[in-house]
């Protein structure tokens, strides 16, 4: 990758880029105060904003986001009469889960294989240092020939909406011609690709209730109604035989038009287990980029060790919903409610609590900025084609932002390639895929401010 200068920059700076994101997986940042240190977030949210500085941003600011989390932002003054540039990552990451199934600590960046394991080590940490990257680059070639803001969420992997809502509050901080979201990914590794949709999501809690307290399950059970095996039958519900999402009301006949994920590269890629099948109907990427998805993310139950005869009192789930493009995510979440009451069994009683939401987004591959990012990855890939593709997960912020500034471009790209298990233990980053999307972005400032 030393064939132009800004590439041969970048490969020089890796090194500094590994220290970097070390120090960043280092700190614990899942914005869930009730189970990690708010502190662990306020390092990291300091972290980006002292980076920031170094590198001659002015303006920067931790902004206190309605969700009682910080984000951060710079502004980096470019030539007069240049575009502007917003470029997005997310600091906060999920919680590791069973720290248990961590080949190495989830908290520190280790190289095995060829790759660097840590916690947000892809999703978004990475995306911060391949923005610092590109950034470098450009300064060390001649200079960075746009202005470019910097927002650095910190709860994004909560979806509890913070810097939406400040952004609707301060609708001029982060106006840009141009977005580039750092949070997406390659659809394989060296394949370059930007992300054309997303799902939107809804997540709830479902509680259901049918007794006053626990009963014996030998004195009661039989006649006294068991709230878990209730809630057992609503989360049923919501699946038809093959494993489909089945809402009451909602869409899922939707199709998906261009990139294709052959079911055999899935099945690897997910870690399906021999001899057990995929769910749901249509080819791959109908299911996961143009269907809704339900998914139980939680559930409140007795465990297994420990447990006693009982017949349960109260059970309750955490439910997430993705919803496709042209699907709204305010009404999938009443057909949700709707769909929920009217399978609950028995006359229990169920309550539902929104925790979180966000719109589907659909992106314009005519404007010029994709043009010029696909120029920019033909020089970081040289051989490959920019394939556009869509992705299953959310970022709530691209609504926002596609609301709030419709003439601006919104392009995802990232490196959450499949073998980085993002969201699952041992994620990781490929460094190849870091230093070559960091090459393509820098290009891609330089080509769309000459466009």
């Amino acid at each position: 990758m030393s064939s132009n200068p800004l590439a041969g920059t970048v490969a020089a700076l890796m090194p500094r880029a590994r220290a970097e994101l070390t120090e960043l997986v280092a700190f614990r940042s899942v914005a869930d105060f009730d189970q990690f240190p708010r502190s662990e977030s306020e390092g990291a949210a300091n972290w980006v904003a002292d980076a920031l500085r170094a590198e001659g941003f002015e303006d920067v600011a931790l902004l206190d986001t309605p969700d009682g989390t910080q984000s951060v932002y710079g502004y980096l003054p470019g030539p007069e009469g240049a575009k502007t540039v917003l470029l997005y990552a997310h600091y906060d990451v999920q919680p590791p889960l069973d720290e248990a199934a961590w080949v190495t600590p989830p908290f520190e960046l280790t190289e095995r294989d060829g790759r660097w394991y840590g916690r947000g080590a892809a999703d978004c940490k990475g995306g911060v240092i391949m923005h610092l990257l590109a950034l470098r680059a450009l300064k060390a070639n001649g200079g960075v020939p746009v202005h470019v803001k910097v927002i650095a969420e910190g709860s994004e992997e909560q979806g509890t909406g913070g810097l939406e809502r400040y952004a609707e509050q301060h609708p001029e901080l982060l106006a840009a011609d141009t977005i580039v979201i750092g949070d997406a990914g390659n659809f394989r590794v060296g394949l370059p690709t930007v992300t054309t949709t997303l799902r939107g999501m809804t997540m709830v809690r479902v509680q259901i209730d049918t007794l006053e307290g626990n009963l014996h399950s030998g004195q009661f059970g039989g006649a006294a109604p068991d709230a878990l095996a209730a809630l057992i039958r609503v989360l049923d519900s919501l699946r038809a035989e093959d494993g489909s999402t089945t809402v009451d009301g909602l869409e899922s006949e939707s199709r998906w038009e261009g990139l294709q994920y052959d079911e055999e590269q899935f099945r690897a890629d997910a870690k399906v287990l021999d001899g057990v099948g995929l769910i749901g109907d249509g080819t791959v990427a109908d299911r996961i980029w143009a269907k809704p998805a339900v998914t139980v993310i939680g559930i409140d139950c007795p465990p297994v060790v420990g447990a006693t005869p009982s017949v349960q009192a109260r059970a309750r789930a955490l439910l997430s919903l993705r919803v496709p493009p042209g699907v709204d995510a305010a009404e999938a979440t009443k057909l949700l409610q709707a769909h929920v009451e009217a399978h609950t069994p028995w006359g229990a009683r169920v309550s539902f609590e929104q925790v979180g939401q966000g719109q589907a987004f659909r992106a314009d591959t005519a404007s010029p900025a994709y043009r010029a990012m696909a120029d920019a990855m033909a020089v970081a890939y040289p051989g490959q084609e920019m394939q556009y593709a869509g992705q299953g997960g959310s970022i709530p912020l691209c609504s926002t932002l596609a609301a709030l500034y419709p003439r601006a471009e919104i392009l995802l790209i990232g490196l959450s390639e499949p073998e980085a298990q993002i969201h699952a233990a041992n994620e990781s980053v490929s460094p190849e895929e870091l230093e070559r999307l960091a090459v393509a972005e820098a290009h891609f400032l330089t080509l769309y401010a000459a466009g």
